[in-house]
């Protein structure tokens, strides 16, 4: 059971998030709102003419072009190029070999492309940088339509959101105001909870006490007071059926490493022509915890392995200090094969124990304290949730002790409880950390000292964590934009068009009609409604008569809209 009873409901231009746990079943309530998998149980109402539509956790990009791709749900071609080039996407560019980052930009303008009324995303900001992200956040305040959104960036959820949904332990709760409120309103929610649990172990308590003591009293009492016991206690097991136990997440710094971890003097990297950053210097002390961010495709990966020394600078130097323990955990979770069992990530050399910072532990105790359950260590990784796959990497890579770890995106899928869990643990690491993020909170909880790129060949270290950056390097990152990428062969020049094209000319028409004939409709609908007894004698057919005149005036909108866009791009062709 992953959730009973829910009642859950979404107006007309609000944005909501829905929060909750790893595996509680957020994406599946998703998919259900959205219709794509039916309830066991309970109802599901759309207002008719409502248009929906849900990008998933995982989008799947098809077709020749991106504009083929995005023009899959109904958009016409000029709303399709006009949101990819929003998000920073060449149209005519192919849909093979896109990255992480590029499918979840395409996914969302193919989205808002199809202008819905209601809009479902699933993680949106995984594996997109900083100003993708606020991009998002910018479409989504312009946009009239409803979200509902499934996602762990606290900072993108304060921004967007006007209402919190809660799953947790089979339940969705309720609050009418932003994400801002919602750590404090979710800690009275559980508090008031477990006060309830006391209470009901108190009286489970005492109705055992009386059945020991007073069984010997009048039989119908007795069996009306058993019945009661037993009911008692089937509430008590329901409620602590779906409660997870907390997750221990440790990490053990090993040797301690010298007082300088790295020192940088004047470093520049190239790429053919391309500057990546130059005259470059930092000194990385033990302890430090180190944020490096910017726009994709910056190079913060290029700078992390050059201050390893996994690549070589072309000017300057970098010096390691002495003693060092590393522990590199990467987004790309190359470290995880789809085949492999979690007993096989856990041990690759087989047995069932694994050396934990130094200590020998069975792998069933360990992967629990991860949160994975027995049945699950013989399973495939492939049958793992984003989340998962994570927790188990960061398993795996905190059993070794380190006291130099460098965490690229590392909170990508994972649930807020097990980030503020990661979080604790990094604040207390005694060790040095190096973070690539683009989690803006997660950055400003944790750094000391933010090293930033972007992507124009500039680079600056400031002291604190992303807001920090922001206010002490204004117009650092003004620049910024989400480019359309160079094709790396010349296309060939195609003929200019001087009329709209045959699909255009055919919606044209189409609309022409749509427009004479609406407002006639609406206007009879309208005359019905004036008949004062309509709602005494048929509210529901009053309340049809209500809804199909609105979703007439709203197409009507619609349509001029359309309407004048094609005239707009007819002369504009002429």
């Amino acid at each position: 059971m992953l959730f009973d009873g829910v009642d859950l409901a979404l107006e007309s231009r609000v944005r909501a998030c829905l929060v909750g746990r790893n595996g509680a079943g957020k994406s599946t309530l998703l998919r259900m709102l959205a219709g794509e998998i039916l309830p066991d149980a309970g109802v599901r109402v759309l207002t008719p003419g409502t248009k929906m539509v849900i990008v998933p956790q995982e989008p799947v990009v098809t077709g020749e072009t991106l504009r083929d791709y995005a023009t899959q749900g109904g958009a016409q071609d000029y709303e399709a190029d006009a949101a990819l080039e929003t998000f920073g996407l060449d149209p005519e560019r192919g849909t093979k070999g896109l990255s992480g980052g590029e499918i979840r930009r395409a996914a969302l303008a193919r989205a808002f492309a199809e202008q819905p009324d209601v809009l479902m995303l699933d993680e949106p900001t995984n594996h997109m940088d900083i100003f993708a992200i606020q991009t998002l956040e910018a479409e989504l305040a312009a946009s009239r339509c409803a979200a509902l959104i499934v996602s762990h960036d606290r900072a993108f959820l304060e921004r967007v959101t006007q209402r919190c949904f809660w799953l947790e332990n089979r339940k969705v709760r309720r609050l009418d105001k932003g994400f801002a409120a919602f750590d404090d309103w979710s800690e009275k929610v559980a508090d008031q909870e477990a006060d309830e649990a006391r209470r009901l172990d108190k009286q489970i308590e005492k109705e055992n006490h009386w059945m020991l003591r007073g069984v010997t009293a009048r039989r119908a009492r007795n069996e009306g007071r058993r019945r009661k016991l037993v009911a008692l206690r089937e509430l008590r097991k329901e409620n602590m059926r779906d409660q997870r136990g907390p997750m221990i997440m440790g990490v053990d710094s090993g040797s301690q490493s010298g007082q300088r971890v790295i020192e940088a003097k004047g470093v520049t990297k190239r790429w053919g022509e391309r500057v990546i950053f130059e005259n470059f210097s930092t000194r990385i002390q033990r302890g430090d915890r180190i944020a490096v961010a910017g726009p994709n495709g910056a190079g913060k990966t290029t700078l992390v392995k050059l201050l390893l020394g996994q690549i070589a600078c072309d000017e300057g130097s970098v010096k390691l200090g002495s003693n060092l323990e590393i522990l590199y955990v990467d987004q790309a979770r190359v470290g995880l094969k789809e085949s492999d069992t979690l007993w096989d990530v856990m041990a690759p050399d087989g047995g069932d124990q694994i050396m934990v910072r130094g200590n020998p532990r069975h792998i069933a105790a360990y992967a629990k304290d991860f949160l994975f359950r027995d049945s699950q260590l013989r399973q495939p990784v492939s049958s793992l949730s984003g989340g998962e796959r994570n927790r188990l990497l960061l398993a795996k890579a905190l059993a070794t002790p380190a006291n130099l770890m460098i965490l690229d995106e590392p909170t990508n899928d994972l649930d807020m409880d097990t980030l503020d869990l990661l979080e604790d643990m990094l604040s207390d690491y005694d060790g040095t950390l190096i973070l690539v993020s683009h989690d803006r909170d997660f950055i400003d909880r944790l750094a000391t000292s933010t090293i930033a790129l972007n992507g124009s060949g500039k680079i600056v270290e400031t002291p604190g964590g992303w807001t920090d950056l922001l206010g002490q390097n204004p117009g650092f990152f003004d620049k910024v934009r989400i480019k359309i990428p160079v094709k790396s062969t010349p296309a060939p020049v195609a003929k200019k068009p001087v009329k709209l094209t045959y699909k255009d000319q055919r919606r044209l028409e189409e609309l022409d009609a749509l427009i004479a004939k609406l407002p006639g409709d609406i206007a009879a609908l309208e005359q019905r409604l004036e008949d004062p007894g309509l709602f005494a004698r048929d509210p529901k057919g009053f309340d049809k008569i209500m809804g199909n005149a609105a979703h007439m005036r709203k197409t009507l909108a619609s349509a001029e809209e359309e309407w004048l866009a094609l005239e707009e791009k007819r002369e504009g062709l002429a």
